[in-house]
């Protein structure tokens, strides 16, 4: 039989801990002397204690640890308990670290206001081209929302091309359009798509080898070109491309234009780490 103090050790819990896990009747001592008040506890009742620890840690109350314990949880329903309890905790993680993500742009937005460079915009004309595309909703244009959604888009795609032996012509292009009328209000059409050989205005199937209806689960579409567009490289992760998004949203009003729609993304250069990307941003505009 061990003291408090020995079996806290090997517990690797406090002594304060102990005492109050027997005051509310969680783990009760094997032995108490009735002279001294000394509490004397065995090796076996380690297991119950890692049981305590582990529920605790799960986020169960004391008490709640209580009821499950009287039920006799096994090893086996513990340990999915842990594993599910992983999974919330690594999804609050990522949450946490997207959410610092945005404040860090937002802060080096601030920042940077008021020192854009008119040398950074450029006014050209997009050409129409071919792409295989998937489609998906996002809940609104917040990052939070826009990147679960076009990451596994993207990673689906390239799959399924690999698949039907399609290889890209060129960069990807990700654009947005509202949301269908079904959807909820404010949400986001989200298109991923990638350049594919073949000539816009041609049938698609003689130009690229497969078509929509090919059994491989992706479009092949003409992506309209844009007349008079206004384009900026951005350079780095998409998760800090708010500051250069805002840039040109300056530079199209400072300089008599008007926004007809959603930016799209020419992925330039995303083979490295995403501090290396280099993507392009173009707005189709219109004299305002």
């Amino acid at each position: 039989m061990f003291s408090i103090g020995d079996f806290a050790k090997h517990g690797r819990v406090s002594v304060r801990m102990l005492r109050h896990y027997d005051a509310i009747g969680l783990l009760r001592p094997a032995h108490v002397d009735p002279y001294t008040g000394y509490r004397g506890y065995r090796a076996s009742q380690l297991a119950r204690l890692n049981r305590v620890i582990a529920l605790k840690e799960l986020g169960f109350t004391l008490q709640q640890v209580r009821a499950v314990l009287d039920e006799e949880v096994d090893v086996g329903e513990l340990r999915g308990m842990l594993r599910l309890r992983r999974a919330e905790l690594a999804a609050a993680m990522a949450a946490d670290a997207a959410r610092l993500t945005g404040i860090e742009a937002r802060l080096r937005t601030i920042e940077s206001e008021g020192t854009m460079s008119a040398d950074e915009v450029v006014i050209k004309s997009v050409p129409t081209v071919r792409v295989a595309e998937l489609s998906g909703i996002a809940e609104s244009f917040e990052p939070e929302h826009i990147g679960p959604v076009i990451g596994p888009l993207y990673e689906e795609l390239f799959r399924r091309l690999a698949t039907a032996g399609v290889q890209p012509a060129g960069p990807a292009i990700a654009y947005y359009e509202p949301g269908p009328a079904d959807a909820p209000e404010g949400s986001v059409a989200v298109h991923a798509a990638v350049q594919v050989a073949g000539q816009a205005g041609v049938e698609v199937g003689a130009q690229v080898g497969v078509g929509p209806d090919a059994g491989h689960g992706f479009d092949v579409v003409d992506l309209p070109g844009v007349e008079r567009a206004a384009t900026v490289v951005h350079r780095g992760s998409m998760d800090a491309i708010l500051p250069t998004a805002q840039t040109l949203a300056r530079w199209i009003e400072a300089n008599g234009y008007r926004a007809t729609g959603y930016a799209r993304e020419l992925y330039l250069d995303c083979d490295g780490p995403k501090e290396t990307w280099v993507t392009e941003l173009q707005e189709a505009v219109s004299e305002a």
